[in-house]
């Protein structure tokens, strides 16, 4: 079974239909590549999938259960989590407390505990702590632990998003745009983490992306989007040798 199945899924905006019919199925630990000119629709199928916007039809199901319709909160705690075209960390957080921020799903006290900083609040913060730590050796971003996430190059902020998300020990990662800004060394160093991020944490990643050689380099299998229609899905080779694609890209 897939591990994330969506069918028909669609929404409108006055009128317009921003996504329309759209279909999708990834397996597990696939990296997958949704891609499409500007403007054809694949931030509103993150914002879909993520809970920001409510389909007007289809569902949206990941390992077997139906999210359609649930918060963004309910969804990320279900195991979807994602980052951002433009970067949004905690700027004026240490790098370890952005991570940290991921974390409180799974390490709970209460506020009168984190007041008067009880034994639990003291074990939660220690063992948030540490697993922040591992989080951020993996990333190489552990030099960096008490930096403000603000004062770091553009490249490491990418990657301090990216580990915030995988606190949240996510099933499926969805990375919107993630070489957005990169110059070719940083978008190197990108492609290999994404790399290490699925076979380290055996993840699933579904990314949008313009930059062709990230896509032709590290995706597995690609939906290209136009218009809010699915206009070709398969293999990267030969999807992105298919002349409508092509066309979609490139005009006539």
């Amino acid at each position: 079974m897939a591990i994330l199945e969506v069918k028909s899924l669609g929404i409108s905006f006055g009128g317009l239909k921003a996504v329309d019919n759209f279909n999708l199925e990834i397996e597990k630990n696939e990296l997958y590549g949704l891609i499409g000119p500007n403007g054809a629709g694949k931030t509103t199928v993150f914002n879909l999938l993520t809970g920001v916007y409510k389909p007007d039809n289809g569902y949206v199901k990941l390992d077997g259960v139906n999210l359609t319709g649930k918060s963004c909160e309910e969804i990320n705690r279900s195991g979807i989590a994602r980052t951002f075209q433009n970067i949004r960390l905690f700027n004026q957080l240490s790098v370890r407390d952005n991570v940290k921020a991921g974390l409180h799903h799974h390490y709970r006290y209460s506020v009168v505990e984190g007041i008067f900083r009880l034994p639990r609040y003291r074990a939660m913060e220690n063992a948030m702590d540490q697993e922040a730590e591992k989080l951020l050796e993996v990333f190489g971003l552990q030099d960096y632990a008490e930096t403000r996430a603000h004062s770091l190059p553009y490249g490491m902020q990418r990657k301090l998003e990216i580990a915030r998300a995988m606190a949240t020990k996510p099933k499926l990662l969805l990375l919107d745009e993630p070489a957005a800004g990169m110059n070719p060394n940083e978008t190197a160093e990108l492609m290999d983490t994404i790399r290490l991020v699925r076979d380290q944490f055996d993840m699933t990643i579904l990314l949008i992306e313009h930059d062709m050689r990230l896509v032709s380099g590290i995706c597995e299998r690609l939906t290209v989007l136009n218009f809010g229609q699915v206009l070709k899905q398969g293999e990267t080779s030969s999807v992105l040798s298919d002349p409508e694609v092509i066309k979609a890209y490139l005009g006539d």
